[in-house]
């Protein structure tokens, strides 16, 4: 087991990147193995043909030459008085790809160990490979292609003493680090070789499980087999009937997570079976520190015999050398870390963080066995851990053992799954991706730890999933004592503030700009509610495009086309309400409130409006969230649902009980002047008509203005109501977002709205219901009957209707289908565009608005929203869950038309 196992995996598998393919029966060339992530350093003396090896085998963007910095920083590509400077330039640059996880290739001569040394230092900086590819070219040659240039006017004497420096230190280039070295002698070998670009051994991103990842088992054989047919697998048996292997019917396969040795009554019977396995394909294994230290001892080392491992040595001793040999061999071949599912799972025995990922040296492999420590002891005299998962922010979620803990805990998409099993606690695995903890309890106390460890009991011997749980439980699992812990529920600065791209399922990468981020700050830490509470933000909606109808700015038919477009033929059109949208969280108890989400203001639950304000005082929200409770009880929601909490997206009526001042001070004022002014203007034009006067055009204006001033009023009038507290308020809820272990966006809008009515029928004095109608968007009648009923809505004074994927998410050819497109009344545009909009001037400089910008804003907002929804269900800390609603409310301050 060498200090940094992680070297590429052999070239079989991988292909050659750049560079023609040899003609058809020619030899295939020679093809030189390259870490994908790696430093490759070309050496050679001047003219030996670097630049052009690095053009041939290397993107343009992948080499950078001394010669090429000491251009940018003297204007001379061979001002060698700039060579310093040039050289620190090349480095940072190095250094910045390298950081990036970018394969990076040094071009210059490189012919001395003093050159070479910060290199092989750059690349342990940053945990890769270094490489040395050494061009070895006859004097001769090298001469002729300088004589040809002439800006190489250096004598013979220079290529003299590099070459000779280069012959010097051939033999030395693996003791001054290079872990790979290529030596390639004359212009034939150097023109018949290819580039291969070989992963890590760690880098298993292609493995996709499912997975079954094992906590530290240190050989209690007889729990693991247990656990191994508690998880589904069938054990295989040699003729002594001992267990050497285990597969699963639906294909699933182990990850240990290391230390399956020592302590326990039977490590040779681990190692059997999980050796079988390997060998099999059943499973893959990481090593722990445990089984570092058995290989040091099994090869005859000076090894410290404590922590169990004279148990291991004694109990192998009375194996066949020939297992004892192969439990070696075993062991020098586990590597310190793997990358799994396209980089969505890391598996390693101590934890480890997120800029090693992937990175293959001594330190990282150190990390992986043994974690990072503070320097500090306990109280029992063990190291204190470092508290690294407290502070992860990676996407990859990480699981690992090695610091036991009761009963595993997610810290900030990290869970540690060792449970104590020799202790006398359990040994667990977790299902992934299903994120389903299964444990058995142990037989007994196997040793008796330094540091107590206090079993569990409703721990083991079950499955369920985790929980993102106490600060106190979650700090178990990086190690006790540790000074200076963050509480993985506690928000910073750093997680929301300045340019930020947010990873998400639906979208990938979403950008959140600096200054938008500051906008949402500045919103959110004047006005919004408690961020204990503030768990999602809804996201914007964007209009249909514009109508082609003569009078109407928008129509349902643009809304079934744009749909019919993207592959979707069922459709649901829900009302929309007179109201603010709200977002509404309801427990089913006070006590479920405070168990989850800490109840802030110390009531079950908050409803707060898109921005994150609260709509009422906490009086009347709690009793509010009173009304929504008893409502979801008496319809049998919590138990159906498995749940203590539900999140409503709905509507809040009437518009009034949000916008009351708005409506008062800009609508209502608009509206009483234009009544008060125009009729009065009117009569006087008339009165001028009727005397001679040529005003009939200024007349015909004048009337139709107060035509439409009568229209605007009456248009917002509907959207006010008196209201006494709760009388007269009324929430239309349309979606369940979330309830507990469940982001419910896959299941279809008629189930959501079934649910909505069995509220409506146990609170019809406070739920209002969503009428609705499904529609066919390839069948003209199904779309005629919804465009008349449309029509209907909007003629007796309702706002329109919102056109939805029946199935809710939707993803279509071009990424996520626009979670609904709203289409509203002439009478109400009159409210957002102002009295005059219908008139034909206006009307025809409005067609000419765009949506584009208000779409992509939706569909990034909307797909924000989902992944906040996600983390929510599964358990993840709420700054992970407020990295997305924060990047909702930052995206809300682009400048796009508000009317939109």
């Amino acid at each position: 087991m060498t200090p940094d196992r992680a070297e590429p995996s052999p070239p079989s598998g991988s292909s050659p990147l750049s560079g023609s393919s040899p003609p058809s029966g020619s030899p295939s060339p020679r093809q030189l193995g390259v870490p994908a992530l790696s430093l490759v350093v070309l050496v050679g003396v001047s003219g030996s043909g670097k630049s052009t090896f690095a053009r041939t085998h290397f993107r343009a963007t992948e080499v950078i030459s001394s010669d090429f910095c000491r251009g940018l920083v003297a204007d001379d590509p061979n001002d060698q008085s700039a060579t310093p400077e040039a050289f620190e330039l090349l480095r940072y640059i190095a250094g910045k790809r390298l950081a990036a996880g970018r394969l990076t290739v040094i071009d210059a001569t490189n012919v001395q160990p003093d050159a070479r040394r910060p290199l092989v230092a750059l690349a342990r900086e940053h945990d890769v490979l270094p490489v040395a590819i050494v061009l070895d070219v006859p004097e001769g040659v090298c001469a002729a292609r300088n004589a040809s240039r002439a800006d190489r006017d250096f004598g013979p004497h220079v290529l003299r003493r590099q070459r000779d420096q280069l012959r010097r230190g051939l033999r030395g280039l693996s003791r001054e680090g290079f872990r790979t070295v290529h030596l390639l002698r004359g212009e034939g070998e150097i023109a018949d070789v290819g580039i291969t670009r070989t992963p890590l051994f760690n880098d298993l991103r292609h493995e996709s499980g499912p997975f079954d990842v094992i906590g530290d088992i240190h050989g209690c054989r007889a729990e693991l087999e247990t656990l191994l047919d508690r998880l589904g697998y069938a054990v295989r048996r040699d003729e002594a009937g001992r267990a050497v292997g285990a597969v699963h019917p639906d294909g699933r396969r182990v990850i240990f997570v290391g230390d399956l040795v020592d302590r326990g009554p039977d490590t040779p019977g681990v190692l059997r079976l999980a050796m079988g396995m390997v060998a099999a394909g059943e499973a893959f294994c990481v090593p722990g520190n445990h089984e570092n230290k058995l290989l040091r001892a099994l090869r005859g080392r000076d090894v410290r015999i404590g922590h169990g491992l004279a148990e291991s040595l004694a109990q192998l001793a009375t194996e066949p050398a020939q297992f004892r040999a192969e439990v070696e061999r075993f062991l020098d071949g586990l590597i310190s870390h793997y990358v799994l599912d396209d980089g969505r799972l890391v598996v390693a025995h101590a934890g480890l963080p997120e800029r090693y990922h992937g990175r293959a040296s001594g330190r990282v492999r150190e990390l992986c066995l043994y974690g990072e420590t503070t320097g500090e002891s306990d109280e029992y005299g063990l190291p204190v851990r470092h508290p690294w998962a407290l502070e992860y922010r990676g996407r990859a979620t990480v699981l690992y053992g090695h610091t036991p803990v009761p009963t595993p805990e997610w810290v900030n998409n990290t869970l540690c799954v060792d449970t104590g099993c020799v202790f006398g606690g359990s040994l667990s695995a977790l299902r992934y991706p299903e994120r389903e903890l299964v444990a058995v309890p142990a037989a007994e106390v196997y040793w008796t730890p330094a540091r107590p460890f206090p079993a569990n009991p409703e721990a083991v011997d079950s499955t369920e999933r985790p929980t993102a749980g106490s600060v106190a439980a979650g700090a178990a699992a990086v190690g006790s004592a540790a000074v200076g812990r963050r509480d993985p529920d506690v928000l910073d600065l750093t997680d929301v503030l300045g340019t930020r791209v947010v990873e998400t399922r639906h979208q990938k990468r979403i950008s959140v700009r600096e200054g938008n981020a500051a906008a949402a700050l500045e919103v959110m830490s004047r006005f919004a509610i408690d961020p204990r509470w503030l768990l999602h933000l809804p996201p914007t909606m964007s209009p249909v495009a514009t109508s082609t109808v003569a009078d109407l700015l928008e129509h349902p038919d643009q809304a079934f086309e744009a749909y019919r477009d993207a592959g979707v033929d069922a459709v649901v059109c829900e009302e929309k309400h007179m109201g603010s949208r709200a977002v509404a969280l309801v427990c089913r108890s006070l006590d479920a409130a405070r168990a989850r989400f800490g109840a802030p203001d110390d009531r079950a639950g908050a409803v707060w409006t898109r921005t994150g304000r609260p709509f009422f005082p906490g009086e009347l929200t709690a009793e509010l969230v009173e009304r929504l409770r008893a409502a979801a009880e008496a319809a049998g929601l919590f138990d159906e649902l498995a749940t203590s909490w539900l999140l409503f997206d709905a509507e809040l009526l009437p518009w009034s009980a949000k916008a009351g001042q708005l409506l008062r001070d800009q609508y209502a004022a608009v509206g009483a002047a234009a009544r008060a002014s125009l009729p009065l203007a009117v009569d006087l034009l008339e009165q001028a008509a009727r005397g001679g006067l040529a005003v009939g055009d200024l007349l015909a204006r004048t009337r139709s203005r107060a035509a439409n001033a009568a229209a605007f009023s009456a248009a917002y009038r509907p959207y006010q109501w008196p209201t006494d507290g709760l009388r007269g308020v009324r929430i239309a809820p349309f979606q369940v977002l979330a309830s507990e272990g469940a982001a419910h966006h896959t299941r279809p809008h008629a189930w959501h709205l079934d649910l909505a009515d069995r509220l409506v029928a146990a609170d019809p004095d406070l739920v209002a219901p969503t009428r609705r109608i499904f529609v066919d968007t390839t069948e003209p009648d199904s779309v005629a009957t919804a465009t008349a009923w449309w029509t209907e809505l909007t003629a007796a004074g309702g706002e329109g209707m919102v056109v939805k994927p029946a199935a809710n998410l939707t993803v279509g050819r071009r990424g996520i289908v626009q979670p609904g497109l709203k289409v509203r009344g002439r009478e109400y545009l009159r409210i957002i565009y102002g009295p005059d909009y219908t008139e034909p001037a206006n009307l025809e400089r409005l067609r000419e608005r765009g949506v584009g910008h208000k779409r992509s804003l939706a569909q990034r907002e909307y797909a924000l929203g989902l992944e906040a929804l996600d983390r929510l269900a599964l358990g993840e800390p709420l700054w992970r869950v407020h990295e997305c609603v924060f990047a909702v409310l930052a995206l809300e301050s682009e400048p796009v038309d508000p009317r939109l």
